[in-house]
């Protein structure tokens, strides 16, 4: 079995590390990414700092994930600044995409159309959104104005993305389908997710450590719920991969796993599952 196609996440902003704004665009991701069947090797979180971005952008260049995917700093304003560090650690300039300064001249208009902004006009601030690294392609924003932004250097396809959540998924939905389906082929993530009614996760420890010997292509994690009264334990397994190796697999390291904690005297309540990244 292959191994799975690899991803990192940048989220951009001040205002996620001043707590203005909760980051939920990397949870979002990582479980879209998952659902194509890749893993998520790092999230990170960054501050509107064109030189300490374009740093770290290298060094996962360096890594070479086979998707780098930033989200927020593609807006109009002077700090947001995202482009300009893709730019940076490149070592390319930024220069006018017509591609992408169509696609804000056609937001504006049809904002003004609905009457929610009060011009049309391509201004210098409006323009600088339509500024893309060389060589990037512009990706269609139909819920914003700024164009989300694609590249590649090297085994990493680069993704820039708006940071405004209804954005960022429209344009994952709707732009990048045929580019994620050229990445992740025709990978697969499914999980089960066992429910046991027990008060002591120790309890389960060496069975799980065990089990986790059995099947290490296997993902098998845990999750106490509440020390209050009606304790219950969620036992998630995961995997991706091949269809149909998948649901093999997992099938059995499921069933075995359930066959164990009922030899143990602890009963599977209930059990539920989830393939796809779909939210």
């Amino acid at each position: 079995m292959s191994e799975p196609r690899t991803a990192e996440i940048f989220a951009i902003g001040n205002e996620l590390l001043l707590g203005i704004v909760q980051d939920t665009n990397t949870h979002w991701l990582c479980r879209q990414i998952a659902g194509l069947g890749g893993r998520v090797r790092r999230a990170t979180l960054l501050p509107d700092d064109p030189s300490l971005v374009g740093a770290e952008l290298r060094r996962a260049l360096e890594r070479g994930p086979d998707l780098l995917v930033t989200t927020g700093g593609l807006g109009p304003t002077p700090d947001d600044r995202t482009l300009e560090a893709i730019a940076q650690a490149l070592g390319v300039p930024l220069e006018e995409s017509g591609e992408a300064l169509q696609i804000v001249e056609r937001r504006y208009r049809e904002l003004f159309e609905q009457g929610r902004v009060d011009s049309p006009e391509l201004t210098d601030a409006r323009r600088k959104m339509a500024r893309l690294p060389k060589g990037a392609r512009a990706l269609d924003n139909r819920v914003g104005t700024a164009p989300g932004v694609l590249l590649r250097r090297g085994r990493t396809t680069v993704v820039a993305l708006p940071g405004v959540p209804s954005e960022m998924r429209a344009i994952w939905a709707h732009a990048l389908p045929p580019h994620l389906e050229r990445i992740f082929g025709q990978g697969f993530y499914l999980e089960r997710t066992l429910v046991v009614a027990v008060n002591d996760e120790s309890l389960l420890a060496p069975i799980l450590r065990e089990h986790q010997s059995a099947w290490p292509q296997v993902y098998i994690k845990s999750r106490p719920q509440s020390f209050a009264e009606g304790f219950k334990i969620l036992i998630t397994l995961a995997m991706s991969g091949e269809r149909s190796a998948v649901e093999a697999t997992l099938a059995r390291a499921v069933h075995g796993l359930r066959e164990r904690l009922r030899r143990e005297g602890l009963p599977v309540e209930e059990s539920h599952a989830r393939d796809g990244g779909t939210v």
